[in-house]
């Protein structure tokens, strides 16, 4: 399912990103492990362990208004001399329209451009460089315009080919070539992100989802002023430098994700399909011939409607006084306008599903099943009976690696996520086929587990084993300053910020009739749409070991030389965790990477098997 994104060096896009550290991203990234991250990041918003006391679950949020309409969240900790600091903007691509999707995407590269006094060594001459390009770029879209005619007319098959280029938009491409390169004589690379390492700020990037965009950074307690004023000027004074070109880097960033990985375009297509009505159906990264369309102007007016202080919060936890930070973000953010109208809010619902759909694809990858139910969105009461249904199946304890791994032997992999959005949600559950056996198979003991969560009891301590293991392990993620902050704007940014210390009493309450009756309302035929994916004929050489298909020749070697070392390894709880460093890290860097990284994980975890078998041999 879409969501994100983030920036590499400092601008890696993400769905998306931190995407790797921090949220969920959508399924342009190309990964279902992205779905996966959006349910950890979700179960560690609303569960609660039992042996844990409310009291000390909750995150003591101190919730303030700008006069401006800013909202102001600030949590107050001193364990550690630093501050994580950021804000999210209520907007995603669900606030798109056709023609400009990606745009919020885009603004997320944008917001690192900086501003007249940050990035460029002459504000004036910059600006006159930035109003000459735009005005080339208008002659440019007419052009552009008589090229769309053309195809719609079979004259020319693509628009963006050199041969359906006229002389005249050929001239155009020229002269705004030149002002690209006027502009790099006054540009200062990256200076935004510099400023703020020189000041001994960490980790700064940005994500984008289909409900927020979120920008954050961690700096010294003493660097607060700073904060304040980078933030507040980039809001103030943003100068989108270098639009078209990062247009381009967006553009290739879709390829790059999306369109050059096993299962990215098939991924998208099948997320098309799920959703009817709903703007959720495009992706996060925007459709292949809107991200070139989208042009400045477009920008300038998406950024004025969704950029305003009364549809942004700003978050700041750790070593502060709150008093004095809350006068020196006044200070500093209340400069900033009012918005003259309230952004619009989604108002197109998604309309029932009345019968099952089906997606083939042949890919360069193991045969795989996807299917999707149509759920609920975040904070509503049936989103926490179905968060406990999907702990139950997935997980080395879940149902489905009892059933469908170690029982069936059908699959080797298996799992659930409840991915509940701002305005509506999906129950997913995944498997990759074992080599012998079909899709079919697969797909049928799929049902069978979900089936005998419907119409059996479960047993009481299977019920309470799920919601304490998980919520002892995202208790202790309450001891930084950054997870705490990443919660209450994950929280703040799909509705509610009170989510983080409400929802988990709400999901301790749920009962086994709680879980039945949601397995029974949501997960149903008619509401279901699965996706099929076979491997494409002649994808594995001959005598080829078939889960190297779809690894690149670079990657495959690597392979090969992590199982010789796997065959020599007798130690399992030292592969054991190796295997839980890899999990926590499956979603980070570079997406093409995600194939290889999976695949020795799944190596890895095949070793800790036949180790544990009881005719393995063991060190003495």
């Amino acid at each position: 399912m879409p969501g994100r994104v983030g920036l590499g060096d400092w601008k890696n896009c993400g769905v998306s990103c931190p995407e790797a550290q921090f949220l969920k991203f959508d399924r342009w990234t190309v990964s279902k492990q992205v779905r996966r991250v959006n349910s950890l990041l979700r179960g560690c918003l609303v569960i609660g362990a039992t042996a844990l006391t409310l009291s000390a679950q909750q995150i003591p949020v101190v919730e303030k208004h700008l006069p401006n309409g800013f909202k102001l969240l600030l949590v107050e900790r001193h364990e550690e001399p630093r501050i994580a600091g950021g804000w999210v903007a209520h907007v995603g691509s669900a606030n798109e329209r056709p023609g400009i999707t990606g745009i919020a995407h885009l603004f997320e590269h944008m917001m690192f451009k900086g501003t007249p006094t940050i990035g460029t060594t002459d504000a004036n001459r910059d600006l006159d460089i930035l109003a000459q390009q735009e005005a080339i770029r208008d002659e440019m879209r007419a052009e552009e315009a008589r090229m769309r005619h053309a195809l719609r007319k079979g004259e020319v098959d693509d628009i963006t080919s050199p041969e359906s280029k006229s002389d005249h938009f050929k001239e155009l491409e020229a002269r705004f070539q030149k002002l690209i390169e006027a502009e790099r004589q006054v540009l200062v690379k990256n200076e935004f992100d510099r400023i703020y390492t020189t000041a001994g700020g960490s980790g700064m990037n940005a994500f984008t989802t289909e409900d927020m965009t979120g920008y954050f950074i961690t700096v010294p307690a003493n660097k607060l002023e700073l904060w304040c004023w980078m933030e507040s000027e980039r809001l103030l004074h943003p100068i989108f430098r270098e639009f078209y070109a990062e247009r381009d880097v967006v553009f290739e960033e879709r390829r790059m994700r999306t369109e050059s990985t096993p299962t990215g375009k098939f991924a998208e297509q099948f997320n098309a399909m799920f959703w009817d009505a709903h703007p959720y159906h495009w992706p996060v990264i925007g459709w292949p011939s809107d991200i070139p369309a989208i042009s400045k102007r477009q920008a300038d007016d998406f950024y004025q409607q969704f950029y305003q202080p009364d549809n942004i919060t700003l978050i700041l936890v750790g070593d502060f006084n709150p008093a004095a930070a809350e006068a020196m973000v006044t200070r500093y953010f209340a400069r900033i306008p009012k918005g003259s109208n309230p952004p619009p809010e989604v108002t197109t619902l998604e309309i029932p599903s009345v019968g099952e759909k089906r997606y083939y694809a042949e890919a360069e990858t193991n045969p795989q099943i996807d299917i999707l139910w149509r759920t609920v969105g975040f904070g509503h009461k049936d989103s926490y009976p179905l968060d406990v249904l999907q702990l139950l199946l997935s997980g080395r304890t879940g149902r489905f690696y009892k059933g469908l791994i170690l029982g069936r032997q059908v699959a080797t992999e298996a799992g659930a996520a409840q991915d509940s959005r701002k305005w509506a949600g999906a129950f997913e559950v995944e498997a990759e086929v074992r080599e012998g056996k079909t899709t079919e198979e697969v797909e049928a003991a799929l049902y069978q587990e979900i089936e005998r969560i419907k119409n059996e009891p479960i047993p009481a301590d299977e019920l309470q084993k799920v919601k304490n293991q998980f919520a002892a392990g995202e208790y202790r993620k309450l001891s930084a300053n950054f997870p705490i902050f990443r919660q209450v704007l994950m929280s703040d940014g799909l509705g509610d910020w009170r989510e983080v210390n409400e929802a988990g009493p709400r999901l301790q309450a749920v009962t086994v009739e709680d879980v039945q009756r949601v397995a029974k309302k949501y997960l149903v035929k008619e509401n279901r749409a699965v996706a099929v994916y076979t491997r494409k004929a002649g994808a594995a050489a001959p005598g080829e070991d078939s889960d190297l298909v779809g690894l690149t020749p670079e990657q495959k070697p690597i392979v090969r030389r992590v199982m010789q070392a796997l065959s020599q390894e007798t130690d399992a709880a030292k592969l054991q965790q190796q295997a839980e460093a890899m999990e926590a890290k499956l979603t980070s860097g570079d997406p093409k990477k995600l194939p290889l990284q999976k695949l020795i994980l799944k190596k890895v975890r095949a070793r800790i098997e036949e180790l544990k078998a009881p005719s393995a041999e063991k060190k003495p």
